[in-house]
Formats: structure tokens, sequence, C-alpha cells
């Protein structure tokens, strides 16, 4: 069992959590992810290691409440236990080498691409952070990103904060001016790194995405979390809870990505539904 340390709410959906995890806290690197379980009897759900305290043998997870689990995962309480905490899982993002990087976070998203611009910053390269979000009741993360940022920008959809409009239009006046990047590392919404991808490619900047399909064993075995990439002319399959999460933007099929990452959106919300239902007759 793994002991919750600590949990701090971000906003009305989004949950901040630490798990004592000493060995996964010990290895676990900007990028990579874990499963983990609610209890013996729960699903499966994979969430990017948010950070790491090696000393406390403390991970930190930031989850959206969309489903039963992240629902039962909410519920709980500093000091309870969850069954099952593994990793780290995939690949860590790729940083040799980068001396100036563009980082795009959109929504929850934030908490996987902060961990990557905080060991950018730790590591002495020039961080660009656009963080974008619907509104600014839904705003993470400002502080850390600010703190790890030598430029920080803050978008929202409908100008309730910081400026007005979606993460594409400061990156584009961005690249329009002349500015150079090593990378752009993307991570958010599917439809949101498509046109991080689409913006960039006139300027020839290449893209990293950090793509979150269906997943089940972190393995590679269940074949869930495949996605589809065109290399060399060729449509290929990867898989990315081993040979991601991260990935080339220019090769990723971002319309059958969205296409099957919808597919149990019905199942998902019903499921998120009898939840709330179970726990509200339990209180």
């Amino acid at each position: 069992m793994y002991e919750i340390l600590t949990k701090k709410r971000l906003n009305p959906t989004v949950t901040q959590m630490e798990i004592h995890a000493p060995l996964v806290a010990k290895k676990a690197k900007a990028g990579q992810f874990i499963i983990l379980r609610v209890d013996e009897n729960g699903e499966r759900i994979p969430l990017t290691v948010a950070g790491t305290d090696a000393v406390r043998g403390a991970v930190k997870i930031i989850f959206q409440i969309v489903g039963a689990t992240t629902h039962k995962l909410n519920c709980k309480k500093a000091g309870d236990t969850i069954s099952d905490f593994v990793g780290p899982l995939g690949e860590p993002t790729h940083l040799d080498g980068l001396k100036k990087v563009c980082i795009v976070g959109g929504g929850v998203g934030c908490a996987i691409a902060m961990p990557v611009a905080q060991e950018l910053h730790r590591r002495g390269a020039e961080v660009t952070s656009i963080i974008g979000f619907r509104n600014k009741d839904l705003v993470i993360l400002e502080e850390e990103f600010r703190s790890c940022s030598d430029r920080l920008t803050v978008m929202t959809d409908d100008g309730s904060y910081g400026e007005h409009g979606n993460v594409t239009a400061p990156l584009k006046a961005m690249l329009d001016a002349g500015e150079h990047f090593d990378c752009i590392i993307t991570i958010g919404p599917l439809i949101m790194m498509k046109f991080v991808t689409l913006t960039a490619k006139p300027f020839g900047v290449p893209v990293t995405v950090s793509m979150n399909p269906i997943m089940i064993d972190g393995t590679g075995m269940c074949g869930g979390c495949r996605v589809t990439l065109t290399q060399d002319g060729k449509r290929i399959t990867k898989f990315a809870c081993v040979d991601g999460p991260d990935f080339n933007g220019y090769e990723i099929d971002f319309d059958e990505a969205m296409s099957r990452g919808r597919m149990y959106a019905a199942f998902e919300h019903s499921a998120h539904e009898r939840a709330c239902n179970l726990f509200r007759e339990v209180d």
C-alpha cells in the first residue's frame, strides 16, 4: 500500500497529491509516468510524474477528475493509502543538447510540461513557457512555471486572465519575429498539440509532443496505447507506454489519435456518474 502524503486542490477539477513511493522517487525523470490502482479491484490508470522528492520518498501526481477512477482517487485524503503505484514507466523526455526551448502546455497537460521546464532550467537552458486554459478559474501551476521560465505567457480562451486567445498566437508571433528555438515541447489536448505542430512547421522548428492514449498495462503488450506515425513515407505503429510518451509531432497522425481517444467517452461519462452516485449514497 502507498500512503498519500499530501493533497491539494489546484482548481475545481484538478487535484495534486504526493504519494510515498521511495523507489519511484529515486529513479523517475521528467517525462516518465506511473500506473496506479486506487484499490485492489480498481482499474489501472497512467499519470505523469509531476515531480519527485527523493529525500522524502515522495512522488507528485496531478490529475483531472474525469472518470470513475479519478473520482475515487480524489475522495482519498492525506494519510489514506492506494493499492498500487508502479513506475517509472516510459522514456524520459530527451533534453540533451537543448539550449533554448519553448514549452507549450494546455490545461492539465501543464502538469506534464512543468517538470520538463524545471529540468531544462536546472540544466541552464533558456526556457520560454506558454500555458493556456479555458478561463481564469482553471489556471494551474502559474508560479511554478514562472520560477523556472525566462519568459512566461499565460493565455485564456475567454480573456478572463493573462492574454486573450490560444497558445498558438504568442508562439506564432515569436516565430514570425525571428525567434529561434532548438525545440518546441508541447503537452496538452491533442487538438492543441496538432495546431502547435502546424504553427511550427513553416519555420522548421523540431516539435516534441507527449501522447496520452488509452493505456492498460504500461508494457506494450495490450496494444491499447498504439499511435500511428509516418516515417520515410511509411505508416508505422508505435506504443506510447514503451516507445513514448514523447514523439516527433510532425510524424503523428493526430486525427486518428483524436478519433481513438473519443471511443470510450460515453462509457467514461456513465462510469463517472455511477461513481458519483455511489459516493453520494455512502455519504
